[in-house]
């Protein structure tokens, strides 16, 4: 059985642990690999390594640095289909999907590519006579990052390139779940020639986060996952004077306004809601159909009802099994819930197997209508192939229905009028919103900015909101004195 190692001080090591996770193929729940619970000491020796690391790789010009990520990048993409295959051996992610996951995580690292640029500091020459102050953005130190399994190589590219080409060193700890994604993209960027000890990967629990929240020589913790444990994250990291910035749950809504283009809502919402098996944190979960748009729900549902899970390898599945029995069991509670609460089920999924592999986490795509608010489907996110459709009679009501929503992750429109859509984007209490695009993840020179329970803390994902997270602001005042300066003290606070 295949060990994962871990990566500490630019050595893939198999653990002296004596405790190991599964990590299974969620189209069979087979074991393919099996993760390590790093030790303690294994654990103290990737924080020394990173700390030790940092002293000279914070040294090191940052064009150099740059030229690190541009190297990374190019093997990113030449091994791209051979990351997609990891990645969907261990996710039950289709071909695509597992591709398109790469890929997203390959444009952070063309943005970290332009850190000289995004590290400039600021000047005004003679703030007062003879005197000039200007800026410099310096690396915190050790950083670490704690990862989901829902985009095993996106997510850790997110944070760790960024957080390097800054000058900080990195301790990721990836899901348990699927880590040899996370391992490929660690081999091929000490392949692109990252110094030993800058990338350290961990493996394990719980018991393994914790030490990256409490170890005085970590300055920065990032976060992708659910609620209860971001919150615990963030908290516990803050509490040790961390900065901390700390993704969780979602639940996205798109409104259909009646003037939009109806082959095109339908087609969106399809891949929208149920691709990826709907474990996205940016899945549309909810649509509220506005007005005479209202018709358009049985037809939507029956273009979801052609969507059929299956294989990573098979060029016609919608979309694959749930990551886990555990993730699946959830689901199909949610589903039933759902049912005795009162919603309408138009498309049931949750008896679908597949053929030869009964053994997986399958659930089949599943439309609800005539939900409402206090219904568990509304209120919870459940991280499955599972649509939620509500009917607003205007945009003022679907606007109050979003806005009263615990979760600001993001949020779409579907509408020709741009008042409407002007008023939707400015008036909406969500951090990233759509007009007739479903899914509005934007490129890494923006930010990642969820708002309210969907984000915990203050600067967010990739742009310039990471550059800032990962570093640190010094200003420099300087006078440099020509001959005699007349006057006698100054005893004010003025620069004179």
């Amino acid at each position: 059985m295949q060990k994962v190692p871990l990566l500490i001080n630019g050595e893939f090591v198999q653990s002296s642990c004596d405790s190991f996770i599964d990590v299974t193929n969620p189209a069979d729940n087979s074991v393919i690999a099996q993760a390590p619970r790093a030790t303690d000491a294994e654990m103290e020796t990737a924080i020394a390594s990173a700390e030790k690391a940092f002293e000279t790789w914070r040294e090191v010009p940052v064009t150099q640095r740059a030229r690190i990520m541009m190297r990374y990048q190019a093997l990113l993409k030449e091994h791209q289909e051979e990351i997609a295959k990891i990645l969907a051996s261990e996710t039950g992610k289709t071909f695509d999907d597992a591709k398109g996951d790469v890929w997203r995580g390959i444009e952070v690292v063309e943005q970290a590519m332009n850190v000289p640029s995004l590290m400039m500091g600021e000047t005004v020459e003679n703030v007062a006579r003879g005197i000039d102050t200007y800026s410099y953005i310096q690396p915190l130190g050790v950083c670490a990052g704690i990862t989901p399994f829902n985009f095993p190589a996106m997510i850790p590219l997110w944070m760790f390139p960024m957080a390097i080409a800054c000058g900080n060193t990195f301790v990721l700890k990836p899901s348990e779940q699927d880590p040899l994604t996370p391992m490929k993209l660690a081999e091929l960027f000490k392949e692109a020639g990252a110094p030993d000890g800058v990338l350290n990967v961990v493996h394990g629990g719980k018991e393994q986060v914790e030490p990256l929240l409490t170890d005085p020589r970590i300055k920065a913790v990032s976060f992708v996952g659910s609620v209860p444990v971001g919150q615990h994250i963030y908290r516990t990291a803050t509490s040790h004077m961390k900065r901390a910035q700390c993704f969780a749950g979602a639940k996205n809504h798109t409104v259909i306004m009646p003037d939009a283009n109806k082959e095109h809502v339908l087609n969106n919402l399809v891949g929208a809601s149920v691709g990826a098996a709907g474990q996205r944190c940016m899945a549309i979960s909810v649509a509220v159909f506005v007005g005479e748009s209202q018709k358009w729900i049985p037809e939507l549902a029956e273009r979801i009802s052609k969507v059929k899970p299956g294989l990573w390898d098979d060029e016609n599945a919608g979309f694959g099994p749930l990551i886990s029995p555990q993730a699946k069991a959830r689901v199909l509670s949610m589903i039933d819930k759902g049912k005795e609460q009162g919603a309408k089920c138009l498309v049931d999924g949750s008896d679908f197997t597949l053929k030869g592999y009964e053994k997986g986490n399958w659930i089949g795509p599943t439309v609800f209508s005539d939900v409402t608010t206090d219904m568990d489907i509304y209120k919870e996110e459940i991280f499955g192939p599972v649509l939620s459709c509500m009917s607003a009679e205007s945009l003022d009501d679907a606007l109050a229905l979003v806005n009263a929503n615990p979760y600001g992750n993001g949020t779409s429109i579907f509408t020709n009028s741009g008042p409407a859509a002007r008023k939707y984007q400015r008036e909406v209490t969500v951090g990233q919103v759509g007009i007739n695009i479903p899914i509005p993840v934007p490129l890494p020179f923006f930010s990642f900015t969820g708002w309210k329970n969907s984000f915990y803390g203050d600067l967010h994902a990739y742009g310039k909101q990471a550059i800032r997270f990962y570093s640190e602001t010094k200003t420099i005042t300087s006078r440099w004195l020509e001959g005699d300066i007349p006057g006698g003290p100054n005893m004010t606070i003025s620069l004179d």
